[in-house]
C-alpha cells in the first residue's frame, strides 16, 4: 500500500454516497449485525478505488482481510482466501485446504474475536465455484457476526448462466444484504479531472462514457490526441517507460492475476530493477509481497500485444519457476495454466489432471471440468483408454454443475472409444451413464435405449457393479432389489446404497422413509458427497408425495446447504425446486414465489426442476389474481409434453386447470386436462387421476373415475367436504382444505373457506366462494383484506404502504423504525419486501416505482393502528 501511495492518482469524484453506504454497514457491523455489501459496476468504473478509500480511513479501527479472484480461465479453488490467509494467517490456513464451509467457519470464528473486521474479496465475477460457496455461505450467516464482507464484481461480464447469478438472486433476499452500485462519472467530474490536461472534457466524456479507468490511462498517456481505445492508451503509456521497465511488464503480464516478487526475479533477471519505475508510473502496484497491475485490462492490453515467441519463453520460464516453488508447495493450477500456455504437452498432462481432481475435491466441479477439458486439448501423449477415461471424469464434473450438454458430449465421445477398443465392460457403463444423464433434459427416449443397451451388453458378462448400476436405473421394484444383491456380493458400497435409497424411495410410506434416513446418514458419515446430493432430492420428493411435509422442509434445507458447500449445482437446482411445491402446499405462499424465483434464475439445462419452478410460480400469481400466470404455465407444459412422462407433464397440466377455474374458463379446464387424463387412466396414477378428476369436477365435468384414486381426493370425489377438508388440515395443506369447504352449500362452511381463503390472499377463489354466499342470500358477506392492499398492483402489505413514504423522505432504516415503533431489523425485512415486489435494485428506484403506480399516498403511517 505504501508503494501505491507514491503515484498520485485521480481524486476520488463522486463516490460520497458510495463511502457513505460502506461506512454505514460497518457501523451494523459494530452492533454485531455483520453486512454482505455487493459493490458492482462495470470494468474501470472505480469500484476498488471506492473500496480501498473506505478500507484505509476504516483500517485504524478495524483489521482488513483483502484477497482477489483470478482473471484465469481455470481460477486456483478459493484463491482470494489464500491472499488472506498468507496474510493473517491462523486457522484460515489449515481452513482452505478443507473446502469451503471451513473457511466460512473459520472467517466468522476470526471475526468474532474483534469488535469489526472488513474482508474485501474483488473479482467475484472471476471467482471459482468453491470461492462463490464461501460467498453464499457468509451471506446467509454473517448476519449475527461483527463482519463486513464487501465483494465487488464486473455486472458487464455476466452472462444469463454466469454461476454468480445464482448467488446473487439467492443473496438479494437476505435482509443483511446491500447492493452498491458504483456508477461512471458525470460530465462534471470529467471536467474536473481533465481540467489540467490539454484535451476537450466533451470528447473525453464521450469517448470513455464516464469510466474512470479510461479517463486516468487517456490522461496518463500524455499525448495530446485522446487514444481511440483504452488499448492504445495502455500502450501508449507503456512506450513511455525504459525498455527494462517493458520487459519487465511482460512478465507480470503472463503471470496472472499477479506475480510474487521471487518469481518476477527469476523471470525478469536483471531488468527487475525497473521495478520501481514502473510502481511509480502507476502501471503496477504491490499487493502483500507480490505485483499485478492497477487494472486488469491493462494486463489483458500487455499480454496480448507480446511477440508470440516472448510469450512462450516467459510461460515455460513460469512453469519451469513455479513447479519448485522457494516457499510452499506447488501452485498445481497455476502450473496447468503456463503448461498448456508453454505448449509443454507432458506438464499439462501431469498438472492439468491434478488440478481437477483437487478443484472437485473442493465442490469446484466448474473449474474441475475445465482443467480435465485442458487435458483432453492435447493432441499428443494420451492413449485411447486413458482419453475415454478423463472423458468420463470430464462428463460427471460437467453433470454436477448441470451442464449436461457438456457432459452428454464427453460421455458420447467416450463411449465411441470404448467401442473402438472393444471394452465391452466399459461400453456398458458408459451407456448406462448416458441413460442418466440424458434423462435430465428430457431426452427420454434416448435414455431409456441407452439404459436398455447397457443391460444388453452388461448381462452378457460376468456380473458387477456396473450391470447393478444399470438394473437400479429403471426404477423397476424388482430390477433395483437385483441390483441391491448384486452390489452387496460384489462389495460395492456406493451402489448399495443408491439401491437401498431407490427402494426407500418407492416404499416410502412402508418404511422407505427410515431407509432413507439411514442411507443419508451412512453416507455423510463416510463423505460419500455425490451420493448425498444424488439421495437428497429423491428422498425429498418421495416425503412430499407422501405428503409428509415437516421431514421433506428439513431434508430440502439441508440438501440445499449440502450441495451449495460442496458445489453440486445440478442437485441444488433439484431440492430447490422441491423446497417451492412443498411451500406452496404448506400456504406459504410468499416463501413459495421467492424459492421459485431463485429457482427459475438458474439458467441450467434439466426441465424438471425448471418445471417446478415456473409451476408454482404460475400458482401463486393464478391463487392472488397477479397479473402474468398462463405465460409460465404454458412453458411448463411445453418443456414436460415431449417427455411423454407423467412426472413433468403432470405437474403443468393440474396448475394450468387450476388457473382456467380460477378465471372461469371451463373450456380451458378441458383442453388442459383431456389428454392427460385418459394417459393417467391408462397408467394408474392415483394421485394425478385424482386431481384431474377434481378439477374436472369443479369445472362441471363428470367423469367415470376409477376407486384408486388417491386420499384426500377420493372423498373429495365421494361428495364428503367436510372429512376431505379435515384431512387436509391434518396434512397441512389450508389451501385445499379452504376448497374442500367451498364444495359445501351450507352457509357456515362456505364462510369458513372463505376467512382462509382470504388469510391466504387467495382473491380469486375468494371471489368465487363469495358469489356462492351471495346466491343463496346471504347478506354481509365479507370483503376481505383491506383496499390499501388489494389496490396496488405489486401487493405491498399494509405495513409495506406505511414504510414507502418514509423511504421517500430520504429516512435510514434506523429512523424508520424509531418512527414506527418497529425494531430496525423488522424494517430491514420491510424495505428488502418492497424492492423485490417492485423489482427495484435499491430505494431510490422503488421510491420512483412507487409513484408511478400510485402507492405513495395509499396508507399514511399516523392512520395506521
Amino acid at each position: 500500500m505504501a508503494i501505491a501511495a507514491t503515484r498520485k492518482g485521480p481524486r476520488l469524484l463522486e463516490r460520497e454516497p458510495a463511502l457513505d453506504t460502506l461506512r454505514d454497514s460497518l457501523e451494523e457491523a459494530r452492533k454485531g449485525h455483520g453486512r454482505l455489501v455487493l459493490v458492482v459496476g462495470e470494468a474501470g468504473v472505480g469500484k476498488s478505488a471506492a473500496v480501498r478509500a473506505f478500507c484505509d480511513e476504516s483500517r485504524a479501527s478495524a483489521p482488513v482481510l483483502w484477497g482477489g479472484c483470478d482473471p484465469l480461465f481455470t481460477p486456483r479453488p478459493l484463491g482470494p482466501f489464500l491472499d488472506i490467509a498468507e496474510a493473517s494467517g491462523g486457522d484460515l490456513q489449515t481452513a482452505v485446504e478443507q473446502g469451503p464451509s471451513e473457511v466460512a467457519a473459520a472467517l466468522l470464528r476470526m471475526a468474532g474475536e474483534r469488535s469489526a473486521t472488513i474482508a474485501v474479496i474483488e473479482d467475484v465475477h472471476w471467482a471459482d465455484e468453491a470461492t462463490l460457496d464461501v460467498v453464499r455461505l457468509l451471506g446467509r450467516k454473517l448476519g449475527q457476526a461483527p463482519l463486513l464482507l464487501v465483494a465487488t464484481y464486473r455486472d458487464d461480464e455476466l452472462d444469463r448462466v454466469h454461476p454468480l447469478r445464482v448467488v446473487l438472486g439467492e443473496l438479494g433476499t437476505q435482509p443483511h444484504v446491500r447492493r452498491l452500485p458504483i456508477p461512471p462519472l458525470s460530465p462534471e467530474a470529467v471536467a474536473e479531472l481533465a481540467d489540467a490536461a490539454d484535451v476537450d472534457a466533451a470528447d473525453l466524456h464521450r469517448l470513455t462514457g464516464g469510466n474512470p479507468f479510461y479517463i486516468t490511462e487517456v490522461l496518463a498517456s500524455g499525448n495530446a490526441a485522446i487514444p481511440s481505445t483504452v488499448r492504445d492508451a495502455v500502450l501508449a503509456r507503456a512506450a513511455r517507460l525504459t525498455d527494462d521497465a517493458r520487459v519487465l511488464l511482460d512478465a507480470v503480464a503472463i503471470a496472472s492475476p499477479r506475480i510474487e516478487l521471487w518469481l518476477l526475479e527469476t523471470l525478469a533477471g536483471r531488468q527487475v530493477s525497473a521495478l520501481e519505475e514502473c510502481l511509480t508510473s502507476g502501471m503496477l502496484v504491490e499487493r502483500a509481497g507480490a505485483v499485478e497491475f492497477r487494472h486488469e485490462l491493462a494486463r489483458l492490453a500487455i499480454e496480448e500485444s507480446l511477440e508470440p515467441l516472448r510469450r512462450l519463453a516467459l510461460h515455460r520460464g513460469a512453469l519451469a519457476a513455479l513447479a519448485e516453488p522457494l516457499f510452499g508447495e506447488p501452485d498445481v493450477a497455476r502450473l496447468a495454466y503456463h503448461a498448456e500456455a508453454a505448449g509443454d504437452e507432458t506438464a499439462t498432462l501431469h498438472f492439468a489432471p491434478l488440478a481437477a481432481a483437487r478443484a472437485a475435491s473442493l465442490g469446484a466441479h466448474r473449474e474441475a471440468a475445465a482443467q480435465y477439458a485442458r487435458t483432453l486439448r492435447v493432441e499428443g501423449g494420451l492413449a485411447p483408454a486413458e482419453r475415454a477415461d478423463l472423458l468420463h471424469l470430464q462428463s460427471i464434473e460437467c453433470y454436477l454443475t448441470d451442464d449436461t450438454g457438456e457432459a452428454i458430449e464427453a460421455g458420447q465421445e467416450e463411449l465411441r472409444l470404448r467401442r473402438a477398443l472393444a471394452q465391452r465392460e466399459e461400453e456398458g457403463a458408459a451407456l448406462s451413464w448416458l441413460s442418466e444423464i440424458l434423462w435430465c433434459p428430457g431426452r427420454t427416449v434416448d435414455s431409456r435405449q441407452a439404459r436398455e443397451d447397457a443391460v444388453a451388453v452388461l448381462e452378457a458378462m460376468p456380473p458387477g457393479s456396473e450391470l447393478a448400476k444399470a438394473w437400479m436405473n429403471s426404477w423397476y421394484v424388482p430390477d433395483v432389489e437385483r441390483a441391491l444383491l448384486l452390489a452387496t456380493d460384489v462389495g460395492d458400497r456406493d451402489v448399495a446404497l443408491r439401491a437401498l435409497c431407490v427402494l426407500g424411495n418407492l416404499r416410502f410410506t412402508d418404511g422407505g422413509r427410515e431407509t432413507l434416513e439411514q442411507c443419508i446418514g451412512l453416507a455423510v458419515e463416510e463423505d460419500r458427497f455425490e451420493l448425498v446430493g444424488w439421495a437428497y432430492p429423491h428422498a425429498i420428493s418421495a416425503a412430499i408425495a407422501a405428503r409428509q411435509y415437516g421431514i421433506a422442509a428439513t431434508w430440502a434445507d439441508a440438501a440445499v446447504d449440502y450441495c451449495s458447500e460442496r458445489g453440486l449445482e445440478l442437485y441444488r437446482f433439484y431440492a430447490l425446486g422441491h423446497k417451492a411445491r412443498l411451500q406452496l402446499d404448506l400456504g406459504r405462499w410468499d416463501d413459495a414465489a421467492e424459492t421459485a424465483s431463485a429457482v427459475l434464475q438458474i439458467r441450467r439445462v434439466s426441465i424438471l426442476p425448471r418445471i417446478w419452478g415456473l409451476v408454482v410460480l404460475g400458482l401463486v400469481r393464478a391463487r392472488r389474481g397477479d397479473p402474468g400466470p398462463t405465460q409460465l404455465l404454458d412453458e411448463a407444459w411445453e418443456l414436460g409434453a415431449p417427455t411423454d412422462e407423467l412426472l413433468r407433464m403432470g405437474p403443468a397440466a393440474v396448475a394450468k386447470a387450476e388457473a382456467a377455474w380460477l378465471a372461469g374458463d371451463r373450456d380451458g379446464v378441458v383442453a388442459a386436462t383431456e389428454q392427460l387424463f385418459r394417459l393417467a387412466l391408462d397408467r394408474s396414477d392415483p394421485r394425478l387421476l385424482g386431481e384431474l378428476a377434481l378439477w374436472r369436477r369443479r369445472a362441471g365435468i363428470d367423469d367415470d373415475v376409477p376407486s384408486a384414486v388417491e386420499e384426500p381426493y377420493a372423498t373429495q370425489l365421494a361428495g364428503d367436504w367436510a372429512l376431505a377438508a379435515r384431512r387436509w388440515r391434518e396434512l397441512g395443506c389450508p389451501y385445499e382444505a379452504a376448497l374442500a369447504l367451498a364444495d359445501a352449500v351450507e352457509e357456515e362452511p362456505l364462510r369458513q373457506a372463505l376467512e382462509e381463503l382470504q388469510r391466504l390472499g387467495a382473491r380469486p377463489a375468494a371471489s368465487i366462494v363469495a358469489r356462492r354466499l351471495q346466491q343463496g342470500g346471504v347478506r354481509n358477506v365479507p370483503r376481505g383484506p383491506r383496499i390499501s392492499t388489494l389496490r396496488n398492483e405489486p401487493q405491498l402489505t399494509v405495513r409495506e404502504l406505511d414504510v414507502l413514504p418514509l423511504l421517500a423522505e430520504g429516512l435510514r432504516n434506523a429512523a424508520i423504525a424509531d418512527r414506527l415503533f418497529v425494531s430496525p431489523r423488522t424494517v430491514d425485512h420491510h424495505v428488502s419486501a418492497i424492492l423485490r415486489k417492485l423489482g427495484a435494485q435499491n430505494r431510490g428506484e422503488a421510491v420512483a416505482e412507487a409513484a408511478r403506480l400510485g402507492l405513495l399516498h395509499e396508507r399514511q403511517p399516523e392512520d395506521a393502528n
